[in-house]
């Protein structure tokens, strides 16, 4: 041993020097060494599988061959690592493969931002941009939704711990209701059309998840978007959809809201962007928007090379629709066992919520959710709750590259997990 410095096993040390603000670590006790695909492995050689990916940041699994070889060559290349804004040959290759295989297929034309490494920084240019180029300062955003941790986007959010979190007012943010959230049978959207129809001069923006991935899995349908585009652009405020978690393929297609044939005009992404769960998040930005002064928003990590490295490589899972098939298919798969394991636990009162690879099992019996996670984790499979505070959603959100036998395996551990705790 090395003198003044003491040897820790197991959870020690995180237990002794990390703050008490640690979450995962908690409802997950061990110690990760390493992690390939779909699966992790603790410090004993334990196998896991993992359906929580990172919160979405490793869409395409753990240590991606080709991206982690493309990383490899770039970096004992000598190539520039950290660079803010400065023209770098990763950020080119990147910017020019991004355009050629998202945006043009598409026929979308927006300028790349690079706000700093993680999603709130994308959602608060979003928002500063919305302010700056209409002159107005109120941004409407919805029920459950979650949009980060800094103060802007924290205004946004519906989760009430974390809201109280900030320790000061959130102002400048108005509240309307999700799709469902009034009823079936009501509209939200003609809600919000009237509220901006009777006082809507001040708001700047809408902001909205297709998918409300840490508020409850809740999911738009394809005409509620399409009215909520028709309604920003009615009152001239402007659609920014923050696909952060439900974009680059976690519904199947690149971008959630593609199946509505809209184009917002600003967009958000981050998480599994960089392919590899390298810190990394754009704000695309509709081109006649794009009226930023230079260095009026920036950030000492918004140039992080590597990431671009990873996001170029991973870019190759869309030349063509086959990871988008398989995606559909698989998805159809999850929706399956979900509704069996429901209809044969129907005491745990559940529903199945979420499209595509972010699925999961609502249940308004407190606590039962949480067990669930935990019986899960003691079999061998990571997965985490969403609901917000209430956290009453079972949350699956696997790799989309996994391979049918690792689904199928971790939905069973999930369906014998269930029928542990289920009332």
């Amino acid at each position: 041993m090395v003198s003044g410095v003491s040897a820790m096993s197991g959870l020690e040390a995180f237990e002794e020097l990390e703050s008490e603000v640690r979450s995962y670590v908690r409802a997950w006790p061990a110690v990760w060494s390493r992690a390939h695909g779909a699966s992790l492995w603790d410090e004993a050689g334990r196998e896991y599988l993992d359906f929580f990916c990172g919160a979405g940041g490793l869409n395409y699994g753990h240590n991606d061959n080709a991206m982690i070889e493309a990383l490899t060559r770039y970096l004992r290349s000598q190539g520039i690592v950290h660079s803010l804004d400065m023209a770098t040959t990763a950020k080119r290759d990147f910017l020019e493969r991004f355009n050629d295989v998202i945006l043009k297929p598409r026929g979308m034309s927006y300028k790349v931002m690079f706000p700093g490494p993680t999603g709130t920084n994308a959602v608060e240019a979003s928002l500063k941009l919305a302010r700056k180029v209409t002159g107005r300062q109120d941004i409407v955003s919805f029920t459950n939704a979650f949009h980060g941790m800094t103060l802007g986007a924290l205004a946004l959010s519906g989760n009430v711990v974390k809201r109280e979190s900030a320790g000061i007012p959130l102002e400048h943010q108005i509240t309307a209701p999700y799709d469902g959230e009034l009823g079936a049978d009501v509209d939200s959207v003609s809600v919000l059309d009237a509220m901006l129809a009777d006082d809507g001069t001040s708001v700047a923006g809408v902001i909205v998840e297709t998918v409300q991935g840490e508020g409850g899995l809740h999911s738009a349908d394809v005409g509620w978007l399409q009215r909520l585009a028709e309604c920003c652009k009615r009152h001239e405020v402007l659609l920014i959809v923050d696909d952060i978690q439900a974009g680059c393929g976690r519904t199947g297609t690149f971008f959630s809201f593609e199946p509505a044939g809209i184009q917002p005009d600003l967009i958000c992404l981050s998480k599994s962007i960089s392919g590899s769960g390298l810190p990394m998040s754009l704000t695309l930005i509709r081109p006649d928007l794009d009226v930023w002064s230079p260095g009026e928003h920036n950030g000492t990590f918004r140039g992080n090379n590597a990431a671009f490295v990873t996001a170029t490589e991973a870019l190759n899972w869309w030349v063509d629709d086959s990871l988008a098939e398989d995606v559909h298919r698989k998805s159809a798969m999850i929706r399956a066992e979900l509704a069996s394991i429901a209809a044969e636990h129907e005491s745990m009162r559940a529903t199945v919520r979420g499209r595509g690879f972010l699925q999961g099992l609502h249940t308004p019996i407190e606590g039962l959710a949480s067990r669930i996670c935990a019986a899960a984790f003691e079999r061998g499979l990571l997965m985490e709750t969403s609901g917000g505070s209430a956290s009453d959603v079972v949350k699956l959100m696997p790799p989309l590259t996994i391979e049918d036998a690792e689904l199928e395996r971790g939905l069973a551990i999930l369906r014998a997990s269930v029928e542990t705790v289920a009332p």
